[in-house]
């Protein structure tokens, strides 16, 4: 008769409930858990994110050739060329990058609260009252600018108010968002464009080229406030990040471990609202960024964690590389929401279609 196997203990323990694409490294009484799955893939794509930056920069739509827009980046060139590429192109992909990177970040978050791949913030209708206060800012105006990026973040937060009260609460899971938001999303887009239609020509143009989201003329002054903002909320994602691999299993049994599930919906859709509102606001309301960003992280980095640095590394590889693309496929430059609406289209559909189903319904 054979003895019972002796079970594992200490350090043999915390190797046996790791994850399989995790390793468990200890110093003294601490130890920390190293995705190695998740590192090579961050790794990875900011190879990628590299890649994309050094073509976008040198990518041109007045004609510029390669080398000569190589001049421009070392310094070397002329003077025009010096100032089109390091003041005009580079703060443009600066931009792109951080407005990608806090759009795939709001969708990440936003999609994992609800349990649903489409519950993103421009299906549910943050992106569109982010988009609304922006265009309410530009009534009696007499100039083609629209308002300041900080009014993106008020309008997200009103909307995403009237959707949490119409569905019954932040609880709320799955469809009862999705139907809700929509629903918001139709109405506030249809105010918006009401009150575009009611400016002269002048303000209506330069209103909607930014409503279909675009990157043109942004500089260092816009993105200076993102990036202090990233600083702040990038850091808290990750922490809800973490917090909300409890919440797909139930909320009884994330209550059980004792998490304050109240607080931690709360919290998180209003850092969600947060960057999705400040990313329109700069940006414009980029389409389908939210959606595709963390179902792409998801599926590099495995079901095992909520891909935060993920979604954000997508994101900002996807709003810079489509922006790049609409500088040079066409004789006249095509804005960057416009890329992504005709890329998101087929791969909404693929989501739709069983490409990546919903946890929940």
């Amino acid at each position: 008769m054979t003895s019972p196997p002796t079970p594992p203990t200490g350090g043999d323990a915390a190797l046996r409930v790791a994850p399989a694409d995790s390793t468990v490294l200890r110093t003294g009484t601490w130890s920390w858990l190293f995705p190695h799955r998740a590192a090579l893939v961050s790794l990875g794509l900011l190879a990628v994110v590299a890649v994309i930056v050094a073509l976008a920069t040198l990518a041109s739509s007045t004609g510029m050739s390669v080398g000569t827009s190589l001049r421009g980046l070392l310094g070397t060139g002329d003077r025009l060329t010096v100032m089109l590429v390091q003041e005009f192109r580079l703060p443009r992909i600066v931009v792109g990058l951080l407005v990608g990177a806090a759009l795939g970040i709001a969708g990440c978050l936003t999609q994992t609260l609800a349990g649903n791949r489409l519950a993103t913030p421009d299906i549910i209708g943050v992106n569109e009252g982010a988009t609304a206060a922006v265009v309410a800012s530009v009534v009696g105006s007499s100039t083609a600018m629209v308002g300041d990026w900080w009014l993106g973040p008020l309008g997200a937060a009103g909307a995403a108010a009237l959707v949490v009260l119409c569905a019954g609460g932040a609880g709320t899971r799955g469809y009862r968002v999705l139907v809700v938001g929509i629903g918001v999303s139709t109405i506030i887009g249809a105010i918006s464009d009401l009150v575009m239609s009611r400016q002269n020509d002048n303000t209506a143009g330069g209103v909607f080229l930014w409503s279909v989201g675009s990157l043109s003329g942004r500089d260092y002054g816009v993105g200076e406030p993102l990036a202090l903002c990233l600083l702040v909320l990038v850091p808290l994602a990750l922490v809800a990040g973490r917090r909300l691999d409890v919440l797909r299993f139930d909320d009884d049994v994330a209550a059980a471990l004792g998490l304050n599930v109240p607080l931690l919906r709360g919290l998180t859709l209003a850092l969600a609202v947060a960057l999705a509102g400040i990313a329109v606001g700069i940006g414009g309301p980029i389409a389908f960024v939210a959606l595709a960003a963390p179902v792409i992280a998801t599926k590099l980095y495995g079901p095992t964690r909520v891909p935060v640095i993920g979604s954000a590394l997508v994101g900002a590889a996807l709003v810079a590389a489509s922006d790049a693309l609409g500088r040079v496929v066409a004789p006249v430059e095509i804005p960057v929401g416009v890329i992504t609406s005709v890329l998101g289209g087929p791969f909404l559909l693929w989501v739709l279609f069983g490409g990546s189903p919903s946890r929940k319904a």
